[in-house]
């Protein structure tokens, strides 16, 4: 079981890190979480957040190295199917997003609307991802602090979807509106909508 843990965690990080690289080559900074911003309330929820994934990695691996799994043999493999799938979302959302795809706002960078592929399906697919890798492992490894803490980064995903919404609403106006009106926040598309 610890071999898999890792190996999702490679997996979804050797996507992001990757992309990061990738991006980089290209002269975009990706990681746009808390800079070069004013102190304000987005600023402090980004810090909050960076901070959040940070020890939730630290307590996902803590977890995988120390912790027996404790759960019933179900929700050890209901968890490992729905770290896999959380990282299937990722990288979908991640490969999509193309050269668009940002760490926390990026207010001075120019960007595309992408509403293709599994956009079609998830405002927020990469958080989708987050949380569904978040929740898997917590269900294969569990315990109180890496439960907690996968809350936690769940909670400050959310804030920060919910700034981003805000940011995205101003920069693409009526076609993210429309976009927002058909698509659900987390997974689906909403009922009566064309």
């Amino acid at each position: 079981m610890k071999l898999l843990g890792i190996a999702i965690l490679i997996f979804f990080y050797s996507v992001y890190i990757g992309k990061m690289l990738l991006q980089k080559r290209k002269g975009i900074q990706t990681d746009q979480i808390a800079k070069g911003r004013p102190r304000d309330r987005i600023f402090y929820i980004e810090c909050v957040l960076k901070m959040a994934t940070y020890t939730v990695v630290a307590a996902e691996a803590a977890s995988i190295f120390c912790v027996k799994p404790k759960l019933p043999w179900a929700f050890t493999v209901a968890g490992f199917i729905m770290a896999v799938v959380g990282d299937m979302i990722f990288a979908a959302a991640v490969v999509t997003m193309k050269d668009s795809w940002r760490a926390g706002i990026a207010e001075d960078d120019k960007t595309e609307m992408i509403t293709s592929g599994i956009y079609q399906i998830s405002r927020n697919p990469a958080f989708l991802g987050f949380d569904c890798v978040y929740i898997g492992l917590a269900l294969m490894f569990f315990n109180l602090p890496l439960l907690l803490c996968s809350v936690f980064a769940m909670l400050m995903l959310h804030l920060q979807i919910l700034q981003e919404e805000q940011y995205l609403e101003k920069e693409f106006g009526a076609n993210y509106v429309a976009y927002k009106n058909k698509v659900c926040r987390y997974i689906g598309q909403k009922a009566g909508v064309s």
